[in-house]
């Protein structure tokens, strides 16, 4: 078991005393997730932890300052950029504190109310734990959960903004804390490109989006199902046949986990360049040349890239042109611009 599972499973049993013993102050005005058409249901326990307009600013407050890290100089949004889908804009692999390179990009953040997993190896399954683990990372942010949270009772204004979001509480905690950054992440929720106008009959697509879309359907949306462009799998897609990085297996601790990460969601995938878990290839060109004539033999390859004794996807030119024209609606230009964020 991992240092990291064992840490979130003792801040479990830290949350699951304060859902037991929390009140609801009727004063505060609870907020709600949008549900956008055709989106599965929040997967997030939201009676354990209600939305409040307080709750999302100070969590907002919390994303943005960085007091998180050891050193004061890395807050969560120095790795997850709005105006990028919230992915890294300057570094690939990410850097932390003290100038320290991980070892994969920081994904986007959107629509997490609705997801089941989380991180490129599925290391975390409940999204009150996601910032944990950068926090207690050595390479990210370099802190210990205990530090933040003296930090923060310390301060002039952080007690009382976490008393107006749970008026009950003695004293800041580490699962207030990271309850008041889930219900910000909550809110970040992507459904307003030009997809989905296209799927509520608000607009038509062009002849070459179309044409992508029929490509992309035909090729992709197996693994990448609208409306989330996921199914939150684990699959090795044949990008190595030697593993630095073991991926899932890192987790399960099982063989036939190894070189497999989550299938990333397309949703804004213009914005979040370079692509893949380690950032490899630059370009989207790149990617679908790489899944056209790129892809490597594996005892676990995915088996949707190995179809009749071929592996890849077979890709024409003009596929490949008509297929980034349909990854382009797939931009929110709404959700990075929102002023909410």
């Amino acid at each position: 078991m991992t240092k990291l599972v064992v840490k979130i499973l003792i801040c479990a049993m830290g949350l699951g005393l304060i859902y037991s013993c929390q009140k609801t102050d009727v004063s505060i005005e609870t907020l709600s997730i949008p549900q956008p058409q055709g989106f599965p249901e929040v997967v997030y326990p939201l009676h354990t932890n209600p939305l409040s307009q307080e709750g999302v600013d100070l969590g907002k407050q919390l994303f943005n300052d960085p007091i998180l890290s050891i050193d004061g100089s890395v807050a969560c949004s120095n790795c997850h950029t709005k105006s990028l889908s919230f992915t890294d804009a300057q570094h690939h692999p990410s850097i932390g504190i003290f100038e320290r390179v991980g070892t994969r990009d920081a994904p986007p953040i959107m629509n997490l109310a609705f997801r089941r997993e989380f991180f490129w190896d599925g290391s975390v399954s409940q999204l009150d734990f996601v910032p944990l683990a950068a926090i207690e990372n050595e390479l990210e942010m370099g802190e210990s959960l205990g530090h933040v949270v003296s930090k923060l009772n310390d301060s002039e204004s952080y007690p009382n903004k976490f008393r107006k979001v749970y008026p009950t509480m003695d004293t800041i905690t580490g699962p207030l804390m990271l309850k008041a950054l889930s219900q910000y992440l909550l809110t970040l929720v992507s459904a307003d490109s030009r997809y989905d106008q296209y799927q509520r009959g608000e607009i038509q697509l062009t002849d070459e989006e179309q044409r992508g879309l029929a490509v992309f359907e035909t090729n992709c949306a197996t693994c990448h199902v609208p409306p989330l462009f996921t199914n939150e799998e684990f699959l090795n897609n044949g990008l190595d046949t030697v593993f630095s990085d073991l991926g899932r297996e890192g987790i399960t601790e099982s063989s036939t986990d190894r070189g497999k990460f989550i299938v990333p969601s397309l949703r804004n995938i213009r914005l979040t360049p370079p692509y893949m878990h380690d950032g490899r290839f630059k370009t989207l060109a790149e990617v679908l040349d790489f899944y056209d004539a790129g892809v490597l033999p594996s005892f676990n390859l995915a088996k949707e890239l190995n179809q009749n004794g071929r592996l890849g996807i077979a890709l024409s030119s003009d596929e490949k042109a008509d297929l980034l024209a349909f990854l382009s609606t797939l931009t929110d230009y709404n959700f990075i611009n929102n002023p909410k964020f």
